[in-house]
């Protein structure tokens, strides 16, 4: 993975961890929306041209996606 984490990786990423919609959400700390807008890569926008705007998965997620591939827990935690 590098720096940015395309949707099709996201995706893969979360299939691969065997983790529902609802259960990235909670790894992740964000909405089940969030991970459904990263799953499809895009979201509806009235100000797009087309009515369609790109998600840009936060670089936060795809290294905490990272952090959970390596089973690291978040500092602090034993």
């Amino acid at each position: 993975m590098g720096l940015a984490m395309t949707p099709a990786e996201f995706r893969a990423w979360r299939q691969a961890q065997g983790l529902s919609l609802s259960g990235a959400a909670k790894a992740l700390g964000v909405s089940r929306r969030m991970i459904m807008l990263y799953d499809k890569g895009e979201k509806p926008d009235a100000a797009a041209p087309d009515g369609i705007a790109e998600i840009t998965i936060p670089r936060a997620i795809a290294l905490a996606c990272a952090a959970i591939e390596a089973g690291l827990e978040p500092a602090g935690r034993k």
